[in-house]
């Protein structure tokens, strides 16, 4: 099994950046994919940013050209650097990764953008 750990959320102010991190624990080596998803009361949950274990990334329409996903394997961590926010990002960030065990989910944190 896998467990998820994420940190980095905060209040930021429009225009401002916070850099969001998913630590994984346990069979790591087993991971092949690692998404952030982010939910709200409005908008439900939807997938922000995804990337796999060879690097290939993908984002959602509403975050290209602003955040960034990347991983660091020697620190266990999937990294979220989020610029240019505003207050329609404003969610819990939701970190998940799909392993041949299957799928796990952190418990989120919250980013509250204020305008």
């Amino acid at each position: 099994q896998v467990q998820l750990v994420e940190s980095g959320g905060g209040l930021v102010q429009s225009g401002g950046s916070l850099r969001l991190s998913c630590t994984a624990s346990g069979n790591i080596a087993s991971i092949y994919h690692t998404a952030w998803y982010r939910q709200s009361p409005s908008k439900g949950r939807e997938l922000v940013a995804s990337i796999s274990s060879g690097g290939v990334t993908n984002y959602a329409d509403s975050v290209k050209g602003r955040f960034t996903i990347s991983r660091d394997n020697a620190k266990n961590t999937v990294d979220l650097q989020m610029n240019s926010l505003n207050p329609e990002d404003t969610a819990t960030y939701i970190c998940s990764t799909i392993s041949v065990n299957g799928g796990s989910w952190g418990q989120g944190t919250q980013v509250t953008v204020s305008s």
